[in-house]
């Protein structure tokens, strides 16, 4: 049960050539047809939108295109066990529970997703709480990691057979950090305590050099997608010289390692980095540190411009870059932004376009449907 070798090209999926197509930068290439998330499903239903709603069909979007590796983590570590998820205080209309990552959050009563809570506490503060809460749960060899790996692989082969983009998602090293120890706190830990940062990635290190080892057993990676979050609308949020000093180095092993054991050798890896805000300052890095050639999802109100961005980096896979904003304001607005974007983004090829974050509840239905109708008439 394993595969490495793509099929032809004529038996893959029309959309897993068109992902491919997009990756390899072919200008004039039709664009992929996704989102990147709902934050306005609420508002939808009360609009008419039916719950149990294909959205596929809904929107035109293009489906059967990508497969997706986890057992890495996403926004947080890659527990396991997880923590209890359990409540700790009623405080009348919220209140503040524990989370699978370890964290004391004040939410809404009732209500624990869709919204940002407040951070109260996170595990991590010293290397006692990291050993006794974290570290441990981050060891590769935990049986339980291995639970339902047969079942994972044979779906992913499947996928490979159909000519779909493999793709391993990872925490990365800042979200995780973060996720550990709390943004604030963390600042001040590069400082006082850098010894147990790089033991906390060397520790994320190991269970994602494991992991993905396991999973190339079976297939061959088209992408290592990592999460980071690293910047603000002001810039990153933290130094060059800190990202040199404790991410970028563990990014290259990984990287190394991972290439190092990809079977089908014709495949280009494709590192993939996720982040809010205004990333422009971090570009530079990530591709001369890594290598990296795609990113997502360039946050219009931070001040990210794709259609500068991709004439300054021409070989750069480029996804987002579409206002909310803009797309809340009707059908006169929509054209013009789009109007701007696409048909130069479509030229230039390896480009993806989607909101530059989930859909807000200020979007409407109806002008939603309008943006994806002019969306399709403009992307092919």
């Amino acid at each position: 049960m394993k595969r490495h070798r793509l099929p032809r090209r004529e038996d893959m999926t029309p959309a897993a050539r068109k992902i491919r197509d997009t990756y390899s930068i072919t200008p004039g290439a039709p664009l992929l047809k996704r989102e990147f998330g709902y934050y306005c499903l609420e508002r939808w239903a009360e609009e008419g939108l039916a719950p149990d709603a294909d959205f596929a069909a809904e929107f035109d979007y293009d489906t059967d295109y990508v497969h997706y590796l986890g057992e890495l983590g996403w926004c947080e570590a890659a527990f396991v066990p997880p923590f209890e998820e359990r409540t700790i205080e009623d405080r009348g209309a919220h209140e503040v529970i524990q989370d699978a990552s370890g964290r004391r959050l004040l939410v809404f009563k009732g209500r624990r997703s869709g919204f940002m809570p407040e951070y109260l506490e996170h595990p991590v503060t010293d290397r006692a709480s990291w050993e006794s809460k974290c570290k441990w749960r981050m060891d590769p060899s935990t049986p339980e990691r291995l639970n339902g790996l047969e079942d994972r692989m044979r779906e992913a082969v499947g996928a490979v057979e159909r000519g779909l983009f493999m793709s391993q998602r990872v925490v990365g090293g800042y979200m995780y950090l973060r996720s550990l120890i709390g943004p604030e706190d963390l600042l001040y830990m590069f400082y006082d305590q850098p010894e147990l940062i790089h033991e906390c990635m060397k520790t994320w290190l190991d269970l994602a050099d494991a992991v993905t080892a396991r999973h190339q057993e079976y297939v061959t990676f088209d992408e290592l997608f990592l999460a980071e979050d690293i910047c603000y609308n002001g810039g990153c949020l933290i130094s060059p010289d800190m990202m040199k000093e404790f991410l970028l180095p563990y990014y290259q092993q990984l990287v190394a390692n991972v290439r190092r054991r990809q079977v089908d050798h014709n495949r280009h890896l494709h590192l993939h980095i996720d982040t809010d805000g205004f990333a422009d300052p971090v570009i530079p890095l990530y591709r001369d540190w890594i290598g990296m050639d795609v990113m997502s999802p360039f946050e219009v109100a931070a001040g990210c411009d794709v259609v500068e961005i991709g004439k300054r980096y021409p070989r750069l896979v480029i996804s987002g870059g579409i206002d909310k904003r803009v797309i809340a304001r009707g059908p006169a607005a929509i054209d013009e932004h789009l109007e701007r974007i696409v048909p130069p983004m479509r030229s230039r090829g390896g480009y993806i376009p989607t909101f530059d974050h989930g859909v807000p509840a200020e979007v409407s239905l109806e002008n939603y449907r309008y943006y994806r109708k002019r969306m399709v008439e403009l992307g092919g």
